[in-house]
């Protein structure tokens, strides 16, 4: 149930009262977003800064003063932010206002004392605000309870979702070779073990899924491995017998969730203790060997209590071993991502043609394929047609689908204004209805057990304006160029993200997200370590062949439109003529599939090759499509990828 702003109010008057009778007083509070994970998407019960601020973005950090309330968030929520924000907070907006950690050294008195729960805040963030306190020798505090908590009187309970083992039929490999591999690269790099924090990485290690995120089929769970012992830190009520003997079998010691801090002492010690080896006890001993005394932490995802145990000359800070090979998918897992996008895409088609057919029938719309003038709604509808009551039927048409396992995110299913907002999230009581002459765009995904999808599409059921059809094509010819690039080996995502802006920007246009994102194996739909941003960040990580990432342009017009297409494409070697600089060269193959409304389409602006483009994908889309449909939806398929020219 949604809190008022008055409620609200009154939690900032309770915090603020926690603030001030705590020894030290607290002068400033930070609320991230972020669980003991430091995931991008929490369960309901780590929603603490939603719950404080009442902003449902995915991305943000609160602060909270003696006297102010402040939310930081980026592009993609400003307007979402503006409006879910009551007038006790201030919005910060990320990449134009000072990140936290300047205002706080600047707005804030000498010696002020930032209270933080160190299990919600990486090393990285904890060490960048460290270093902003200095000049004011602000301290950054380490609470021993979360003051939220203390407030939050209804806060969800930690339900005991079962562990599931992931089958290797759909992994593509067996947890023994991943920890193999783990180890060799703990003996390069001379390090003793490795603490692994984030939900993504524990689960593809070990080849567990769970259900603790909604989404995300992820378990909360932390992993220590060293070189001869693997632990998995878990909350026992969710061990199965199965899960049990599995990780005995693999020589992974299963131990309560809340004793990874205790052991992680232990493992800095050289006093960690493993399961019995051969009759006799396996203890962590080599620290004391200087040759492999490190300990391994990804300071991105490491909390700051795990790395307060540590020493610090002990301490490895390198990007986690796992990330890559997570990211760089295995033979099995493309087999199964390429399956698992094609049902989608006859579930999208399904949607689209029914939801044609709903908007003609029951709003008079021209439709889909029509640009005749004028609807006329039924005075007494059948079916009211909302945001949220034709995602549950897209939700609908994809639970028939063989291995569905859920959604993979909150369905975007937005109509006119609410499009504008980059991730709008309609709720049943307040969403709009559907309107035959606003554009609608429905970002959405799936998880299914063989592969995890996520695909835009944007339309428009009545006659769409000169305006909207130059904006929907500018993205497009982006959304191709993306798709269409060649480039060599050791490109990064921010070398490639200018191909989907440029036909925008040479109209003055752009859109304030990044291009393109990992995405996850019967995982997180978000997935690193590389990305295709104009953010510094996707500097840090080449695109290699066998990764996957997302192609998605937009244009956003607030209080009017948005426009959004998205396909998911995976990275593969290039055929080209030469070999310049015997690099090697990369390209795209894209495993969404689903039509571009061609109506939306202004094809003088598009150029022959365009063109070309657009009637392949769409004729690929008829082929790979069809024995998934009935005759009604292959006929509605086979007009909406019929051939287009310039003068259509």
């Amino acid at each position: 149930m949604a809190t008022s702003a008055a409620a609200r109010d009154q939690h900032l008057d309770e915090l603020r009262a926690l603030m001030a009778a705590h020894s030290p007083p607290i002068h400033a509070l930070i609320v991230p977003s972020e669980d003991a994970h430091q995931s991008e998407y929490v369960s309901e019960r780590d929603k603490r800064r939603q719950f404080i601020s009442g902003f449902t973005g995915s991305a943000g950090l609160a602060l909270i003063t003696t006297k102010e309330a402040l939310l930081w968030t980026d592009g993609r929520y400003f307007l979402q932010a503006s409006q879910q924000l009551s007038d006790s907070w201030k919005l910060m907006r990320m990449g134009e206002d000072p990140p936290v950690e300047v205002w706080i050294a600047d707005n804030l008195s000498d010696e002020a004392v930032i209270g933080i729960d160190p299990w919600c805040i990486s090393v990285d963030a904890a060490q960048r605000y460290e270093q902003s306190f200095l000049k004011k020798h602000q301290t950054l505090f380490q609470l021993s309870s979360d003051l939220v908590d203390e407030i939050w009187k209804d806060r969800p309970p930690n339900d005991a979702l079962p562990v599931v083992v992931h089958p290797v039929e759909f992994a593509g490999r067996s947890v023994a070779e991943k920890i193999k591999e783990l180890r060799e690269k703990l003996e390069h790099e001379k390090a003793n073990g490795i603490i692994i924090t984030a939900l993504d990485e524990v689960a593809w290690l070990y080849n567990v899924r769970g259900a603790d995120v909604h989404f995300s089929p992820v378990v909360h769970s932390f992993a220590i491995v060293t070189l001869h012992n693997a632990f998995f830190y878990v909350d026992k009520r969710k061990v199965t017998a199965e899960v049990q003997n599995y990780m005995a079998e693999n020589g992974i010691d299963i131990r309560e969730y809340h004793t990874v801090q205790p052991d992680v002492s232990l493992l800095a010690s050289g006093h960690l203790k493993g399961s019995a080896v051969n009759g006799s006890l396996q203890v962590e001993n080599d620290i004391n060997k200087v040759e492999h005394s490190k300990i391994w932490i990804d300071s991105n995802s490491c909390c700051l209590a795990l790395y307060s145990k540590l020493s610090t000359n002990q301490v490895l800070m390198l990007q986690s071993p796992i990330a890559l090979p997570k990211a760089v998918k295995n033979p099995m897992e493309l087999d199964g991502l390429r399956k698992a996008h094609i049902r989608d895409g006859a579930a999208v088609v399904q949607y689209l043609a029914w939801l044609d057919n709903q908007m003609q029938e029951n709003y008079g719309a021209p439709g889909y394929f029509s640009e005749a003038n004028g609807s006329q709604r039924k005075e007494h509808l059948e079916i009211k047609l909302t945001e949220v009551s034709v995602s549950d039927k897209l939700e609908g048409f994809r639970a028939t689908k063989e291995l569905f396992k859920g959604l993979s995110f909150p369905t975007i299913s937005s109509v006119g204004p609410n499009a504008a907002i980059i991730h709008y999230s309609p709720e049943a009581n307040t969403c709009a209805e559907l309107d035959a002459d606003k554009i609608y765009l429905c970002d959405s995904g799936a998880q299914y057990l063989d592969g995890t999808t996520d695909i835009t599409r944007t339309v428009h059921f009545g006659r769409p304006s000169e305006h909207e059809k130059s904006c929907y094509t500018a993205v497009l010819k982006g959304h191709i160029a993306l798709d269409a690039a060649v480039f060599p080996n050791g490109t990064t995502g921010h070398a490639l993200d200018i191909l989907a802006r440029t036909p925008l920007w040479k109209s003055g246009l752009d859109y304030r997200h990044g291009t393109g994102h990992g995405i996850g194996s019967y995982l997180n739909v978000h997935e690193g370590p590389h990305l295709i941003s104009f953010r510094p960040s996707a500097r840090n990580v080449p695109l290699q062949a066998s990764m996957t990432v997302t192609d998605e342009p937009g244009y956003y017009e607030d209080g009017n439109f948005g426009i959004r297409l998205e396909n998911v494409l995976i990275v593969k070697g290039a055929d080209t003529k030469f070999n310049f600089g015997e690099k090697g060269y990369l390209s795209f193959e894209h495993i969404t599939w689903a039509p571009y409304q061609t109506k939306l389409i202004n094809t003088t602006l598009l150029t022959p090759e365009e063109i070309d483009w657009v009637n392949m994908y769409h004729s690929d889309c008829r082929k790979i499509l069809g024995s998934y449909l009935n005759e009604q939806e292959k006929e509605w398929l086979r007009k909406a990828t019929e051939p287009i020219t310039v003068s259509s």
